[in-house]
């Protein structure tokens, strides 16, 4: 009896350590790897005054974020991303293929025109937070720059007599880059991307250049 006692007591011990050791560990290591996930309403910028948002533009991202810390107490770090962003623009500028030409004018009595952008994202980052290891909710101020490639497009537009589909434009600007701001508590955080280039390269609307850009506003829920 005393024995198998004494190798309890040894496996307890034993066991106890190493888990010491592994928290101990922890502390000296952590990181704040994150999935994400953003929910946001999109806005068209920098816009002649002829064209209209007429509905709600929305889009969704989801991907992970690799966390560098760069100070001792790890309340500073570097983050850079992979991920899928998937947006919706309803608004009143109509876009069709005609003879090899793309045409840009204003859409007139029409039920549908919107165009659809999916694109790989790689955020980075630079980020402040007071977390431990212990603390899984705290403050988060992360800015930063995004980066995407856009892998389809899509523009639809339909009124009582017909309905136009043009997939994958040319004169979308396929790399769009742009400023990024996430800050909160916890898992829910306000998200604010600026985007600084533009949609469409060599594109014109009534002998002026579109210069359409993107700003959107919503949620970005980080998920350790």
């Amino acid at each position: 009896m005393n024995k198998f006692l004494i190798i309890a007591v040894f496996y307890f011990l034993f066991f106890k350590l190493e888990a010491q050791e592994k928290r101990d560990s922890i502390d000296i290591r952590y990181l704040e790897d994150q999935i994400y996930f953003s929910l946001t309403y999109n806005i068209l910028i920098e816009k002649p005054s002829l064209i209209a948002q007429n509905g709600f533009s929305g889009g969704i991202s989801i991907g992970f974020i690799k966390d560098l810390p760069i100070n001792k107490k790890r309340t500073f770090g570097l983050g850079l991303g992979l991920g899928y962003n998937y947006d919706v623009y309803i608004q009143n500028l109509k876009i069709t293929r005609e003879n090899q030409s793309t045409l840009f004018g204003i859409a007139q009595d029409y039920k549908i025109n919107r165009f659809r952008l999916s694109r790989i994202e790689i955020p980075i980052e630079l980020r402040w937070r007071n977390s431990t290891p212990q603390k899984y909710k705290f403050f988060r101020v992360y800015t930063g720059v995004k980066f995407s490639y856009i892998v389809s497009s899509k523009t639809e537009f339909t009124d009582i007599t017909e309905t136009i589909i043009t997939n994958n434009i040319p004169e979308f600007n396929k790399i769009q880059y742009g400023l990024t701001l996430a800050a909160g508590y916890g898992t829910w955080n306000l998200y604010i991307y600026y985007g600084l280039n533009p949609f469409f390269k060599d594109a014109q609307l009534n002998g002026e250049n579109l210069n359409l850009k993107d700003l959107a506003i919503g949620l970005k829920f980080y998920i350790m």
